[in-house]
């Protein structure tokens, strides 16, 4: 059986010789100097096939960007370390409070997961196909002087856009993790949480802790409480801050599942006045699916309530069950990804776990050359 599956025509494949084509007009609009794709993902345990596919996805592009339009590009991780680690509700009030990767675990761990569980295959990537890469997490992002003036400045804006960023309930979430005695505990849902801007490059924030009743910090442009955005708020905030660097174009390299949730995105940037011309690009990568047509979930599967769809093994769950060596696993990835961009067909629409898991398994040379 051939490696390569049978993808139907869509509008977009049509409109498209290759898959990078999607981003030409970007491209030519503003030439810029070099390419940065951005890539993230929680940091909640070993990645799964989703992850891993998203991320050689980025580098495989990264390395025909560079090829045809001649400029330099790099990947840059971001590891998303305030997922949740621990969830709890108070007895008494019923608040849902949490405690995130970073503050649970603190830097040094955190790092070292990083490096245990990402790091060896974005290097073996790397390597392959000549695209250097760089990790930041989300700590060392939000402690960045450029996202905390980006979140300052848009403050004032915030009622124009907060229906758009929190569709239920009009209020995005901010929470910042109590700092007495390194708690780190946050409501969840940051309820009781209030802002309010006191200088142009200072907000003060009060909240309730768990364990420790109310209480207040501030944030600055270079230090002050740990600031913990909501995902469309965070992706807001993050992309602002990515408009100001000159010369340089971000592309935001992302999961199909995201496509949903950009949208409304795009809606809160442009209801404080931001064009699409001004924002960074965004590519949308296969989306892995069960027989039933959802995304693929680890979590779902691992709390019993959804079972492992036929055709899937348990190294899809968890990459580092691959039968196989790291080298082996990257080669494999390498000639999905290329089967994937060949044809702008295989690159936009979803995959089966089963039809992924063939492809992966199928037989390919050790060394796959650069695109």
């Amino acid at each position: 059986m051939t490696v390569h599956p049978v993808s139907p025509n869509t509008v977009l494949a049509n409109a498209l010789d290759h898959v990078e084509d999607v981003l030409t007009a970007r491209i030519l609009a503003t030439p810029p100097e070099r390419i940065v794709l951005l890539v993230g993902t929680q940091i909640n345990g070993a990645p799964h096939i989703g992850t891993s596919l998203v991320q050689s996805l980025t580098f495989a592009m990264a390395a025909r960007l560079q090829a045809r339009f001649g400029l330099p590009a790099e990947v840059l991780f971001s590891a998303l370390d305030n997922a949740p680690y621990e969830l709890t509700t108070d007895p008494v009030t019923g608040h849902r409070y949490q405690r995130a990767y970073a503050q649970a675990l603190g830097t040094q761990a955190l790092t070292d997961l990083v490096a245990a569980l990402y790091e060896p295959l974005f290097t073996a990537l790397s390597r392959r196909l000549g695209i250097p890469y760089r990790v930041e997490t989300y700590s060392q992002q939000q402690a960045g002087e450029q996202f905390r003036r980006t979140w300052l400045r848009f403050l004032p804006r915030i009622d124009a856009a907060r229906w758009w960023l929190a569709p239920s309930t009009g209020i995005p979430h901010v929470r910042v993790p109590c700092p007495y005695f390194g708690c780190g505990w946050a409501e969840k849902h940051a309820e009781r949480t209030q802002i309010q801007l006191v200088h142009p490059e200072t907000a003060t924030v009060t909240a309730v802790c768990l364990h420790h009743g109310p209480y207040e910090t501030t944030v600055t442009l270079t230090n002050g409480a740990y600031l913990d955005l909501a995902t469309l708020y965070r992706n807001l905030v993050k992309e602002l801050a990515l408009t100001g660097p000159q010369g340089t174009l971000h592309v935001m390299v992302k999961g199909g599942d995201w496509i949903f949730g950009s949208h409304l995105v795009d809606e809160a940037l442009q209801s404080v006045g931001f064009t699409r011309s001004q924002l960074p690009a965004r590519l949308f990568c296969p989306q892995i699916v069960t027989d039933t047509g959802a995304k693929l979930s680890k979590s779902l599967i691992r709390e019993g309530r959804a079972p492992l769809p036929d055709g899937a093994a348990d190294w899809m769950l968890d990459t580092r069950q691959w039968p196989g060596s790291l080298p082996e696993y990257a080669d494999q990835l390498l000639a999905l990804t290329e089967t994937l961009l060949s044809d702008p067909r295989h690159f936009f629409r979803s995959y089966s776990a089963a039809e992924i898991g063939r492809m992966m398994t199928t037989p390919v040379p050790r060394s796959v050359p650069a695109p």
